[in-house]
């Protein structure tokens, strides 16, 4: 067994690469827009992240964990209109809704957690860096970062990425580009609008360019361990990194990824525009914490899958099963290193358990605590 005060990290194997730590982690997970209250989609993401942490805690790595909220987005905006209210109050009232979910499912409460509206001026510092770089152009007010060879860098055919690109907001037709793979750093505001003053507009950021600054402002040019949802791999997480990596010449932006997979229902991604989310306050109505958690994480982190009922029902037995073990006599040394030891083989949590289901004991305590399943 590993533990925190061993001064020499064990081998970690994280997003399928071995990740030698020395000194401290810096861990980057990109948090929530905080104009709905949290389903399970975001709740995977953010336990799957404290997991990361935790282990990484656990092996003795001193680990710093930045989680940004943006507060400053147009899908926020528009809900804040319809429901009548400014868009930060709206942000900070959801925000809440966030935190009191977060730590019903205990996750750990992290050391930085910057709001976009707090880092406008790094957004338009990075935007004039950008421009200085060659890597940008203005159009009437606009900023636009040149992502023309972005999808062959993250392995997308044209007719994917542009599709990705609409999805997300980044509109391809948009007449002010030059290509349809760039996005907006900066946009002029309308009336009713959030809207500071730059160099090109009153205006406000992009998405992208907000995570990037957030992320270099907290941590530097480079991150250890970026984490967030499969469906954020292309275009935000692309152009992301593209932007950074353009201004400090720092590459990889991240050494390693965590892309949780996507939890869908019948078979469709679960998201506000189908209609189909399930909330993580709901479930927890009637549900354990621990279980709904235990729910989450009993699968690779990488996977899809499917929400049924039924299998909360199945991970609340699984969670007396194993409580119930943690009561046996101790298991062997040898179970109890072998189980923490698929823990940082990038986060093997289904033969962590399978372990401390069967030998119980030490071995089911410690990786119940290391869990956050206690």
């Amino acid at each position: 067994m590993y533990h925190a005060a061993n001064p020499i990290s064990p081998p970690v194997i994280l997003g399928g690469r071995r990740l030698p730590l020395v000194g401290r982690a810096r861990m980057y997970v990109c948090g929530i827009t905080p104009y709905d209250t949290t389903h399970l989609g975001h709740a995977s993401t953010f336990v799957w992240a404290d997991v990361a942490a935790r282990v990484l805690r656990h092996a003795g790595v001193t680990v710093e964990v930045c989680r940004n909220v943006t507060d400053v987005d147009d899908v926020l905006t528009s809900a804040a209109r319809r429901a009548g209210s400014p868009y930060d109050s709206f942000a900070a009232v959801q925000q809440f809704y966030f935190d009191h979910d977060m730590a019903a499912l205990g996750v750990q409460r992290v050391d930085h957690e910057p709001r976009a509206h707090n880092h406008i001026d790094e957004v338009i510092a990075l935007t004039q860096a950008l421009l200085d770089a060659d890597r940008a152009y203005e159009h009437d007010g606009a900023v636009y970062f040149d992502g023309e060879r972005i999808p062959a860098q993250a392995g997308l055919a044209p007719d994917a990425a542009r599709a990705l690109l609409a999805e997300y907001g980044d509109d391809p037709d948009d007449p002010a580009k030059r290509t349809p793979w760039d996005v907006v750093l900066w946009s002029p505001s309308n009336a009713g609008e959030p809207a500071w003053p730059s160099p090109w507009s009153s205006g406000r950021p992009g998405w992208h360019v907000e995570c990037a600054a957030m992320a270099m402002t907290t941590f530097g040019p480079s991150l250890d361990l970026h984490t967030g949802g499969a469906d954020l791999r292309f275009p935000h997480h692309a152009y992301e990194s593209a932007m950074a990596e353009a201004v400090t010449g720092v590459r990889p932006f991240a050494r390693t990824w965590l892309h949780i997979g996507i939890v869908r229902v019948n078979g469709t991604k679960m998201s506000k525009s189908t209609g189909n989310l399930v909330f993580t306050a709901d479930l927890l109505r009637d549900h354990p914490a621990a279980a709904l958690r235990l729910l989450l994480i009993g699968r690779p982190w990488s996977q899809d899958w499917d929400y049924s009922p039924t299998d909360l029902d199945a991970a609340a037995t699984r969670l007396d099963r194993l409580h119930t073990a943690t009561g046996r006599p101790s298991s062997s040394p040898s179970a109890e290193t072998a189980a923490t030891r698929a823990l940082l083989d990038d986060l093997d949590v289904v033969t962590a358990l399978d372990i401390a289901e069967q030998e119980g004991g030490r071995t089911a305590r410690t990786i119940l605590a290391i869990l956050g399943l206690t």
